[in-house]
């Protein structure tokens, strides 16, 4: 990928390392951040690191594989573990907190496994946007000394797809996806199951081709978000009792289709 494609001001910032560890979860700002330092360090000079966890979804997991060797840039995968910390499965409101400060440790535990680990740094794929939210990951990043280059360079959401697009990225258009933690009112327990249920329910929404949606679990009741341009194919009653019966299938006693549809945040 030719390094000129990459806007002057990340270019800058990427262009201060000498090794680069990337945190990657497939998403649009970290596969747009790996492209970047792929083509501004060079492959060689580059890692990917996914956490495997159960916050994460399978397919989620193999997207993310895929991408990094579209890049051709080395991936390495490792647990992260972070339900073992009883902060993070507290779910309290620094849940994030807890689970960025376990990818980051990871990280540097992966650094220090490296030839000349001092030529390495750690970045992540926080952008000019996320400064608007609260985003206690933020913080376990700066604590951290964790590098966020798409901030750096003043890259809001919408440069940063523009930029994927640039660049050929397929996730250039895909929809914002965060962890299935996120899927939890705050203070109700996350563990291995639940996440595990909402994975399933979930799976059944991407399997009838739906592009944006959340399962918010609430015990036995599965309140599920869809993108609202995607709200009227549940006037199609054979497929809302479908898909009803499937999310039953995996646990839930009871599901709620939420007429006012996905909304950032919703618990």
């Amino acid at each position: 990928m030719n390094p000129s494609r990459i806007p002057e001001p990340l270019r800058l910032v990427l262009q201060r390392f000498d090794h680069l560890l990337t945190a990657f979860s497939g998403g649009v700002d970290s596969t747009c951040l790996l492209a970047a330092a792929a083509a501004v360090l060079g492959v060689e000079r580059v890692l990917g690191l996914t956490a495997l966890s159960p916050t994460l979804p399978a397919s989620e997991r193999q997207e993310a594989e895929a991408l990094a060797r579209r890049l051709g840039v080395r991936l390495i995968l490792r647990e992260t573990r972070e339900l073992d910390h009883p902060e993070f499965a507290a779910n309290g409101p620094d849940r994030c907190f807890h689970c960025k400060s376990a990818l980051f440790t990871l990280g540097r535990a992966m650094i220090d496994k490296l030839p000349e680990p001092s030529r390495w740094s750690i970045a992540y794929g926080a952008n000019a946007d996320d400064l608007l939210d609260i985003r206690p990951g933020m913080e376990a990043a700066r604590r951290m000394g964790i590098h966020a280059p798409l901030l750096e360079a003043g890259m809001n959401k919408a440069a940063v797809r523009e930029l994927s697009r640039a660049l050929g990225l397929p996730t250039a258009d895909k929809p914002a996806f965060a962890c299935l933690s996120s899927r939890f009112p705050t203070f109700t327990v996350i563990d291995a199951a639940r996440l595990r249920q909402v994975e399933l329910a979930e799976e059944v929404l991407r399997e009838h081709k739906f592009r944006v949606f959340r399962v918010r679990y609430h015990g036995a009741l599965a309140r599920v978000e869809l993108g609202l341009d995607e709200l009227g194919r549940l006037d199609n009653v054979c497929l809302k009792t479908r898909l009803t019966q499937r999310i039953l299938e995996t646990g839930f006693q009871r599901v709620e289709f939420d007429p006012r549809g996905y909304r950032m945040g919703g618990r």
